[in-house]
């Protein structure tokens, strides 16, 4: 079983001073998302927090619903930034680092900047990933 650590709070001074007036979230849904292709794949991206997404306009983070269609393949690639996927719904393989593992709902992966990865919906129904980007993709 893995050991539990206590959250111990932020230490030190905030890299930016909290601003006097009220800051305010940005509650939006997928539908409120701007939609995005990828070159060479048949999925299709929404936008959901984003720098290119009005609704939600964050500085830092992307975050991406992805749909890839039933036995289509985003082959691998790699890129500065680092992200997380979160696979919702469906199921495939990833190609990580050049070798290949199957993902299913539930499945976290964590890639570090630069670390090659690939997707490819092995399943008859449509694959929806979480991705999580930071900084945000242009």
């Amino acid at each position: 079983m893995a050991k539990i650590t206590m959250f111990k709070g932020y230490q030190g001074e905030p890299p930016f001073p909290k601003p006097r007036e009220k800051v305010l979230p940005n509650v939006v849904r997928a539908q409120d998302g701007v939609p995005v292709k990828y070159p060479d794949c048949e999925g299709i991206g929404v936008r959901i927090v984003h720098p290119a997404n009005p609704k939600a306009p964050a500085q830092n983070l992307g975050l991406v619903m992805f749909y890839i269609p039933p036995h289509v393949v985003l082959e691998p690639g790699s890129h500065h930034t680092e992200e997380c996927y979160v696979v919702i719904r469906g199921k495939g393989v990833m190609t990580l680092a050049g070798e290949k593992i199957d993902v299913e709902e539930g499945t976290f992966i964590h890639l570090p900047p630069w670390c090659e990865h690939g997707i490819e919906n092995t399943g008859n129904e449509t694959m929806e990933v979480l991705i999580c980007t930071s900084p945000p993709n242009p």
